[in-house]
């Protein structure tokens, strides 16, 4: 095939050899497993962290959020900076600030630092992920182009666990921070795939640079996000977390309006009323918030209740790409032959009916139980996953498949941010409640230990006695009590954005 040059971009750079098409797939499917597996992959370190560098329940959430609520902030203007300067160019600079920020982060051991490098891996993450999808659907033909998307979703879902898996791998050897070599490794070899074989591309009229949005999108997601983690701390009354609920809600509805009235936006927000682009992009936000909720308080469940070891936990979930992947490569079959609307919405109650399951669940663990659940899940997630992906896709010509995909992506890391806010927040002010009258008598440092972390609340009752059983005991059901809780609100968004899907979405693509 022949290559742009510096004088005719090219909108779109379709890949004539299959050969080479199947190979794209795979270096911008390994860049998005590289991208989603920073987020699970982290999950199954988090009680390591918090038993070896002290962090607190807000602390780890913390640490988990500073990436994804950047990647989230960023999506948008890093879609547009690929459109506008080339999607090949854009995939190889964030692959290089991931790679970077991941290998500072092995050799750091303090809470703070770990949140800003986070923050930097998810620059480098916002300028990755929207790219690798609009370099599929600007590679691939329109009659290839619905089965390379499966895959591209069915990586999203089940990347997210076999990353887990790697990660519990090398916690069973190496200490948490190999975590981040992980990540390094992953962003090497996708860089090294990048330069052979991705096509250039760009958008020839991609409108000027939004920095007003990009700030408003920012400021707003960060500072809405900030006022749900810490309002279980330090009490929903408190100014600055008033602050942040106020300034963030503010922000985001300045940022529509800018738009709005904007002669070149970032993302129009009319572009929501048509009907593949709005219900995709909402199918989208509820199935990842609850997918990154679930999986920031299931491995906390496994291994801190439980009492499994990283891998152990990591292991008990494999069920769920096994069953993810295959099944999303199918779903474009079935989409086309029940419509998006109705698979779209099949699977989001199969999510919520899997997570209503997963309540059941208490501190004495049952496997049956479990692995029904977590099926329900993969299969909800395989079928709601690609009609989302595609009614965003089919929605807008190829030229605009940057923004196409930028709205898909911010839409997945949106309701992973707010998954985990939200979700960690009910877990956190649940626990916290629920504990409080076994924390009697303690001294007052032990107690706001206890009701900090479950893995805090474990190593004062290690130290407390003949008393430490029960305070120990106590602690396990007040998880598993805010467990369920959390699990129970993230199954009503699912069933309330399946009744949009089905009601809203788009029967075909076209």
């Amino acid at each position: 095939m022949s290559h742009p040059d510096a004088s005719a971009p090219v909108p779109a750079a379709l890949v004539a050899d299959p050969h080479r098409r199947r190979q794209v797939l795979a270096v911008v499917a390994l860049a998005l497993m590289m991208v989603v597996s920073a987020v699970s992959g982290l999950n199954v370190a988090l009680p390591d962290i918090a038993r070896e560098t002290g962090a607190t329940q807000s602390q780890l959430q913390w640490i988990v959020d500073a990436y994804t609520l950047v990647f989230a902030g960023l999506l948008l203007p890093a879609g547009a900076l690929g459109d506008r300067y080339g999607r090949k160019g854009v995939l190889l600079v964030g692959l290089v600030v991931f790679g970077s920020a991941a290998a500072v982060a092995t050799t750091v051991d303090s809470p703070g630092a770990l949140v800003v490098l986070r923050a930097v891996m998810g620059v480098g993450a916002a300028f990755v992920m929207p790219t690798t999808l609009s370099v599929i659907t600007t590679s691939f033909p329109e009659e290839e182009r619905p089965r390379a998307v499966g895959v591209w979703v069915g990586v999203a879902g089940g990347g997210a666990v076999i990353g887990l898996f790697g990660s519990a791998l090398l916690l069973e050897y190496f200490a948490w921070s190999s975590f981040f070599a992980l990540n390094v490794v992953l962003a090497v070899l996708a860089l090294v795939g990048t330069l052979v074989v991705v096509p250039a591309s760009r958008d020839i009229s991609a409108p000027r640079l939004d920095l007003v949005g990009a700030v408003l999108a920012l400021v707003g997601i960060t500072a809405l996000v900030y006022g749900i983690i810490e309002g279980p701390v330090q009490g929903w009354g408190d100014p600055w977390v008033v602050t942040g609920l106020v300034l963030g809600a503010g922000a985001l509805v300045g940022l529509v309006l800018w738009e709005l009235h904007r002669r070149e936006p970032m993302l129009d927000p009319r572009l929501f009323r048509l009907r593949g682009f709005g219900t995709g992009s909402l199918s989208l936000l509820a199935q990842f918030f609850a997918a990154f909720g679930f999986f920031f308080v299931i491995l906390q469940y496994l291994q801190l209740v439980v009492g499994k070891s990283p891998l152990a936990a990591a292991v008990t979930m494999l069920p769920m790409p096994l069953v993810l992947i295959p099944l999303a490569r199918r779903a474009p079959v079935l989409a086309e032959r029940v419509g998006l609307n109705r698979l779209g919405a099949v699977g989001l109650v199969s999510l919520a009916a899997g997570l209503l399951v997963m309540t059941t669940l208490g501190t004495d663990f049952s496997f049956p139980v479990f692995l029904a659940g977590l099926v329900l899940f993969a299969v909800g997630m395989a079928l709601a996953g690609t009609p989302a992906t595609t009614a965003i896709t089919a929605a807008l010509p190829p030229a605009k498949q940057g923004v196409a995909s930028a709205v898909n992506d911010t839409s997945r890391e949106l309701g992973s941010a707010l998954g985990i806010a939200v979700l960690g927040s009910v877990l956190n002010q649940v626990y916290r409640d629920t504990l409080a009258p076994a924390l009697a008598g303690l001294p007052p440092e032990a107690a706001e230990a206890a009701q900090g972390s479950l893995a805090a609340a474990q190593a004062v009752a290690a130290q407390a006695g003949p008393a430490g059983a029960a305070l120990a005991a106590a602690a396990d059901e007040a998880f598993v009590a805010a467990f369920g809780d959390a699990l129970t609100i993230a199954a009503g968004v699912l069933v309330l954005a399946a009744g949009y899907v089905l009601v809203r979405g788009p029967r075909a693509t076209r």
